[in-house]
């Protein structure tokens, strides 16, 4: 189904029959050879089933993947941290909220702490807030990881600390705002993306030399407990600029004792 996952097998070379006038006898010294060969070939078709059977599994984890993808994701109401620095001006700054999203509405933020530099906060940590709520109007379907965005190819198994994962490289068909050029790992029995690792495939701006991005999902019991993304933005004038994004599920109750003092 997926014929963009590449998985080519070699099939073990050699003649199918033997000529009937050669007989070894089993004094012959090309016997224990000829067993060898046997061996080797049983090996070889082995690990070309294992290979068969993985790249398999593999197709079937990134079809689910993929479909998930036409569902709303992230949650409704979540903690956020961030923490961000520009390590040449040697000046930091962080950000503790709560981030609310509606349907066909922008995020919302209760903020519950924020501190640190000036210039981190308005020059780092704001303007990672705007392109957030600007990458809500993208269509979900011009950024999501799909065929028709991207080429996809199998890379092959990794782990996820005891988790078996299939890694994929992805790479954008055209350059466009929201697009990765990364490796995808995607977790062999849920189908959850757990990480992914690349840079974006078009800049955001041309003050921005290159945008490095990694950001990992940890799984609980089947689902996304908490997502964490490293941004690392090399500038034009000021060097890197770093930021830590921590998100996690929030419940209701945690979010009350804020609404209630709002009021």
């Amino acid at each position: 189904m997926f014929a963009w996952i590449c998985c080519r097998l070699r099939k073990p070379t050699g003649t199918s029959r033997m000529h009937l006038a050669f007989r070894p006898s089993l004094n012959s010294a090309l016997l224990p050879a000829l067993l060898l060969m046997a061996v080797a070939g049983w090996s070889s078709r082995a690990a070309e089933r294992t290979a068969a059977d993985a790249c398999a599994s593999a197709s079937a984890v990134l079809q689910r993947f993929i479909l998930s993808q036409e569902r709303a994701s992230g949650w409704p109401l979540e903690t956020i941290e961030i923490d961000a620095s520009l390590p040449k001006l040697k000046k930091a700054g962080w950000l503790r909220a709560i981030r609310r999203t509606f349907p066909a509405e922008k995020p919302h933020y209760d903020v519950l702490e924020i501190a640190g530099d000036r210039t981190v906060r308005n020059q780092v940590i704001a303007r990672y807030l705007s392109a957030t709520e600007r990458a809500t109007d993208l269509p979900v379907s011009s950024v999501a990881i799909t065929p028709a965005n991207y080429e996809i190819h199998y890379a092959g198994r990794v782990c996820v600390g005891e988790r078996p994962a299939y890694a994929f490289r992805i790479t954008p068909r055209k350059k466009r705002d929201g697009l990765l050029n990364a490796v995808l790992w995607l977790d062999s029995e849920t189908g959850i993306a757990v990480r992914e690792s690349g840079y974006l495939a078009k800049s955001p701006s041309v003050f921005l030399k290159r945008v490095n991005l990694t950001r990992e999902n940890e799984l609980h019991n089947g689902t996304i407990a908490t997502r964490i993304t490293h941004i690392v933005a090399e500038t034009r004038l000021i060097g890197p600029a770093r930021l830590v994004i921590v998100e996690r599920p929030a419940s209701d109750e945690l979010a009350a004792p804020r609404t209630a003092a709002g009021k």
